[in-house]
């Protein structure tokens, strides 16, 4: 564990190298042979070549964003762990990603829209509406926002969503064909354009986490306590829902649901520089983009010339480590 705040700094700037050099390699690494000279000359020297048509219109929007995505899951995950005490909690956990896919698929389904900007815009929206209905009712009663409730109805919300998605696909095999790509969860074909267009809700989000991280520790000491402290613990957990939708909404509308990176990401650091927030959410995003980079670069060496979709990567990633973090709670 990383104890005094110049180590933890320290850490910061090496784990922001480490995302660059992932960045670069995952520009260069591929089926199409391509050269960091390439790279270079495309940006300066750009001449119509396939390699660097390839660089500029597939490599580099994904490598960008591999980096945002993860980056983003990763710190909602901690947020949602810090707001609910909940080892486990996940963006899916606000059925953010049932909320997105039953929305697209209703999109595919009944009204014909086919456009990937489109279908962003309806994923971003059914993640967000989701995520408010789960909040609502886990507000409800005369305790307020509870941890537990706030779980329950998530989980009710995700199940209830995932079933009436998994009804119109069952009707509609079109719309399975259309859409399995991207419940599947993939970097694959996403242009920059997508990224651009949530982009601003992204950056915000990133923002705001870093000023809510203190908060979170005051109210991880308790509610009562929190109180007690003068915090408005439910204007902490407001914020942190809007957090939530604005990062995970924004990735989920993106790429399609990707799996076990809230999960996973936040546990790891934590063990890297204990239970303090204000550390916590930084280091959560430069992991998270770590991880969703190699799972991106992996993808492509599975099955090549095939790729697999990233999100079958990181579950391959994170099941294990769920499966560690469920076992270790239960004997505790």
């Amino acid at each position: 564990m990383i104890k005094n705040n110049a180590m933890k700094l320290t850490g910061l700037l090496i784990g922001s190298f480490i995302v660059f050099s992932l960045l670069w390699a995952s520009i260069i690494l591929g089926l199409t042979n391509i050269t960091p000279e390439m790279v270079l000359d495309s940006f300066f020297q750009f001449d119509g070549s396939k390699e660097h048509i390839i660089i500029q219109d597939t490599r580099v929007p994904r490598s960008l964003i591999a980096a945002s995505i993860g980056a983003s899951l990763a710190i909602a995950g901690a947020i949602m762990q810090g707001l609910t005490n909940n080892p486990l909690a996940s963006p899916s956990l606000f059925g953010v990603n049932a909320g997105a896919s039953f929305v697209v698929v209703l999109g595919i389904s009944f009204f014909g829209v086919s456009s990937l900007d489109a279908l962003t815009w309806l994923a971003f929206t059914g993640a967000a509406v989701s995520a408010i209905i789960v909040y609502v009712i886990g507000s409800v009663g005369r305790e307020g926002l509870t941890p537990i409730k706030i779980t329950l109805a998530g989980a009710a919300m995700a199940a209830l969503l995932s079933s009436l998605t998994q009804g119109m696909l069952t009707l509609n095999e079109q719309a399975l064909d259309q859409v399995l790509f991207w419940l599947a969860g993939s970097i694959q074909g996403r242009d920059l354009e997508i990224l651009l267009s949530v982009l601003p809700y992204i950056v915000i989000g990133w923002a705001a986490s870093f000023l809510i991280g203190r908060h979170i520790n005051v109210l991880a000491m308790g509610e009562d306590m929190a109180k007690g402290l003068g915090q408005k613990t439910l204007l902490v957990k407001i914020w942190g829902g809007v957090i939530i939708v604005f990062l995970a909404g924004g990735a989920v509308a993106v790429t399609g649901p990707i799996g076990f990176i809230g999960i996973v990401i936040p546990h790891i650091a934590r063990w890297m520089v204990g239970i303090d927030y204000r550390w916590i959410l930084p280091y959560s995003g430069l992991l998270g983009a770590m991880l969703l980079l190699l799972a991106d670069i992996s993808a492509r060496y599975v099955i090549m010339p095939a790729e697999l979709p990233v999100g079958v990567m990181t579950a391959l990633i994170g099941v294990p480590f769920f499966i560690y973090i469920a076992r270790r709670g239960v004997n505790e």
